[in-house]
């Protein structure tokens, strides 16, 4: 009664309607909220799937540009790497080959094939001939109907006369040892040289010397330690260059070819500081002590890779 008097009565009742329309936005607010959320998540999901599928895509375009490339790529057919009995099978089995008057093509190759042959090799080899300028400096041997296409690296690669025969030019002493010559192995360290007559060593003489390795961080500064080193890498090639000299006045490398081998700027440098005049120098990886590194080495150095084409 006092209520309605004094109008709260109404108000109380506005207070409610007020009240409850205040939880109806609430919940519709809590429900829009939880809309948005789960729309939120369903876009953050979407665009990782986006992501992943177009970077499977971009994947799949690589692979597929790869697997393109491969197919128009050239590629050798087979490549061996020869030694020993296999590699005079495979030599007896070129010389025996017999063509017309001008059949058969031995070319040498430095760095790239002569443009004084390269017509010829076009001819039978077509997009192939850049294969022998990829195998460079190399033999190139191939006959006219091209039924043999080979590049061959031998230890010594000489400079044979271009020209079409109805055989291959192809000599034994390029790829095997053959009569008395020398083999000198020549590290930072270590120096080994063997005689041969053929395949079997007659003669040997090896050591090795007190080089500095890697530099430590205590002790010596690096400059001071680089200059030790290279005073000791000095006097080591100074006592390879007088054992390798030794053996010139009692003749015993009068007309005896010599092989260097060894690590190529160590070889380099033992060549333009002695005076030596070796018939042949290569790079080989050989380890260990003096005897066994220089087996290493030569086993090394005769060795032929062969490419077919």
């Amino acid at each position: 009664m006092l209520d309605r008097l004094l109008g709260r009565a109404s108000l109380n009742a506005r207070i409610d309607e007020l009240e409850a329309e205040n939880e109806r936005l609430q919940k519709r607010y809590e429900a829009e909220s939880e809309r948005r959320a789960d729309a939120a998540t369903a876009r953050q999901d979407a665009e990782e799937r986006v992501n992943r599928l177009e970077d499977r895509i971009a994947q799949l375009e690589g692979e597929l540009e790869r697997v393109d490339a491969d197919e128009s790529a050239l590629t050798v057919r087979r490549r061996d790497q020869l030694r020993g009995p296999r590699l005079e099978a495979v030599l007896d089995r070129l010389a025996s080959l017999r063509t017309g008057a001008e059949g058969a093509l031995t070319a040498s190759v430095d760095d790239a094939v002569p443009e004084s042959v390269r017509a010829d090799l076009d001819d039978v080899l077509g997009d192939r001939v850049a294969l022998v300028d990829e195998a460079a400096p190399c033999l190139c041997c191939v006959d006219d109907a091209g039924l043999l296409a080979v590049t061959l690296e031998p230890p010594i690669t000489p400079d044979v006369d271009t020209a079409w025969r109805d055989r291959f030019a192809l000599e034994r002493e390029w790829f095997l040892p053959t009569g008395r010559h020398a083999v000198a192995l020549v590290r930072t360290d270590l120096f080994a040289v063997g005689v041969y007559e053929g395949d079997e060593r007659v003669d040997y003489r090896g050591f090795e010397s007190d080089v500095k390795g890697s530099h430590s961080k205590g002790g010596f500064s690096q400059a001071r330690f680089e200059r030790i080193r290279d005073g000791q890498i000095d006097d080591h090639l100074e006592r390879c260059g007088d054992a390798l000299a030794a053996y010139e006045p009692a003749g015993k490398r009068a007309d005896m070819p010599l092989y260097l081998v060894g690590q190529r700027g160590t070889v380099d440098t033992l060549v333009d500081e002695s005076g030596l005049e070796p018939t042949a120098t290569a790079a080989v990886d050989a380890t260990g002590e003096p005897k066994a590194a220089l087996a290493d080495a030569v086993r090394s150095f005769w060795t032929t890779e062969m490419r077919v084409l």
